[in-house]
């Protein structure tokens, strides 16, 4: 430890209370905390980078009054000094199907950024325009250190530019590509497995499935999944056709509706989120139809929304903020430093 510090730590033997700043308007400073803390401006600046040559004590002190007079980093300074933003850019394309979606992956991933200097930026994405628009703009200007993105193609063109550029990045979803890459994914093959058995040990005769826009993924997980369970009870089955999980909910409660008045109508339905659950339970009962006895029904939960309905419906969890939890944390290893890519993969059982 430098004599500098040694006289810092003097210093903190007796502690002094927090000075008021004076000049309440001015934008606090590092030098603004080394006033009121009786620390070094150096001291100040290691204890808020978490050092670990400064005194765990010194370090929360001085993390305390920063909070007190709100004080921010200077992150044009910052990237200068260092060439890190401390930024973490989310890219999320809005979607209505999965309820609380962006809530619960953000809630997540600031968990696993508390007490670290990074700050979370979101970066919307809309269907009209390319996936790889926003990851490409962020890339060129170096506007964050990480990115964690969503919804991933077999060939996603997004995984391929940061890996070829060498950018720290999480993406929440696999894709089909040779090289192995950085994920977090939910067990959507697992899933709709686990949907289709249950479905049939309830006695249903024939299954119907909603699945995912068919350029994604998970939407091929979910296929393999379900085909699976019924060609190993060699039950009757069909595939929605003309809407996706990304249709809207109008739409989808109205495919269904139609369905229903045909002859051989499904009587078990698989649905990949609560939305269209409500549709397809919407349908049914505009028919006519019991929940439960004439059609049934299970559900992929990503909210508590059917914890309150009734009759109940058979749901699967799909965890969210744990996902947006291990994002956060094997991103902020992989910025770290190199790492095994196997290392920064995680998938998340049903």
């Amino acid at each position: 430890m430098s004599l500098e510090d040694l006289e810092d730590e003097g210093r903190r033997a007796k502690p002094e209370p927090v000075r008021e700043r004076a000049g309440a308007d001015t934008k606090p400073t590092l030098k603004t905390i080394a006033e009121m803390t009786g620390l070094a401006v150096t001291t100040v600046s290691r204890a808020l980078a978490d050092a670990p040559q400064i005194a765990l004590e010194t370090r929360m002190r001085v993390r305390q009054v920063a909070e007190q007079i709100g004080y921010l980093p200077d992150r044009a300074a910052q990237r200068l000094r260092t060439g890190r933003t401390n930024v973490i850019s989310l890219v999320l394309d809005p979607h209505e199907e999965i309820l609380g979606y962006a809530t619960s992956m953000i809630r997540g991933l600031t968990e696993a950024l508390r007490r670290t200097p990074y700050h979370l930026v979101v970066t919307p994405h809309f269907s009209d325009t390319p996936q790889i628009d926003p990851v490409r703009h962020i890339v060129r200007n170096r506007m964050a250190d990480g990115i964690i993105f969503t919804r991933t193609e077999p060939s996603d063109p997004r995984v391929k530019l940061l890996m070829e550029n060498g950018f720290p990045f999480i993406c929440h979803g696999r894709t089909e590509l040779a090289t192995a890459h950085p994920y977090v994914d939910y067990d959507n093959y697992g899933f709709a497995y686990q949907a289709a058995r249950k479905l049939i040990d309830a006695g249903a005769k024939k299954l119907s499935i909603i699945l995912p826009p068919e350029r994604f993924t998970f939407a091929h997980h979910m296929r393999h999944g379900f085909m699976t369970a019924v060609r190993e009870e060699g039950i009757g089955f069909e595939i929605a056709r003309g809407v996706t999980l990304d249709s809207n909910s109008n739409d989808i409660r109205d495919y269904f509706y139609r369905r229903m008045d045909e002859p051989e109508r499904p009587d078990g339905f698989i649905c990949g989120g609560e939305v269209s659950a409500l549709a397809v339970m919407a349908a049914a009962y505009d028919h006519g139809l019991a929940l439960g006895k004439d059609v049934r029904l299970v559900a992929k939960q990503t909210s508590g929304l059917f914890d309150q309905v009734r009759p109940r419906v058979e749901t699967i969890y799909e965890d969210l903020s744990e996902a947006g939890l291990l994002m956060g944390r094997l991103l902020l290893k992989r910025i770290a430093g190199p790492v095994p890519v196997h290392e920064l993969q995680a998938l998340q059982t049903v």
